[in-house]
């Protein structure tokens, strides 16, 4: 003899209900899995450090290093914005030639940007570089050597620069440039343009 089962009149209902809370459930960890994956990014994203902060983790002698690469590297190619970043507003530069001081960026820059445009083909070569620390200043002295066309002629100097740097804001910057044009230091220079003590062929513009 077969047994008849009643249906339950709430099966349907209770069925329902739980396949809406296993599909809730569903969702929920599909969202708190997207969460987690965009989280994993955003830290892996914030854990490669820019080329400023890179900068910042080293120690200071490093640092200003880099900063002198970067102000050397921004001076061959004549990009004043980076060059400026590597400079106090309140700068002073002394040249090598019998000339004033120039006093505050604003001052420089145009002058920069002069002698940088009858530039091309340049190059400057930085060697023998001391830096010393001490709190939140700093000073480093090195040589270099530069070569350029110059108004179409070959022009190659050399010379020393001693710079002075302050640390304001934990960045470094040069408040201070002395650079000078060693004795026979420019080998080669536009004919009938200037003496070799005014050619513009030093790394800070001059």
């Amino acid at each position: 003899m077969k047994k008849k089962f009643a249906m339950n009149p709430c099966g349907g209902r209770l069925g329902n209900a739980v396949m809406f809370l296993l599909a809730g459930l569903l969702l929920l960890a599909n969202l708190s899995l997207a969460a987690a994956q965009k989280d994993k990014k955003k830290k892996k994203d914030q854990a490669q450090p820019s080329a400023s902060s890179k900068a910042v983790m080293l120690g200071d002698e490093q640092q200003i290093d880099y900063l002198l690469s970067e102000m050397l590297g921004a001076w061959q190619i004549g990009d004043v914005e980076k060059l400026h970043a590597t400079y106090a507003d309140d700068v002073s530069l002394v040249s090598g030639g019998w000339t004033p001081p120039v006093i505050g960026w604003a001052n420089y820059a145009p002058i920069f940007q002069q002698s940088r445009a009858r530039m091309q083909r340049v190059r400057m070569d930085r060697s023998n570089t001391y830096i010393r620390v001490n709190g939140n200043t700093g000073w480093a002295c090195y040589q270099w050597d530069f070569s350029a066309d110059v108004e179409g002629q070959p022009v190659q100097s050399r010379g020393q620069t001693t710079v002075v740097l302050m640390k304001r804001n934990d960045h470094w910057v040069i408040v201070h440039n002395h650079t000078s044009l060693s004795p026979g230091g420019t080998l080669t220079s536009p004919a009938n343009t200037t003496t070799p003590q005014q050619t513009p062929a030093k790394p800070n513009g001059f």
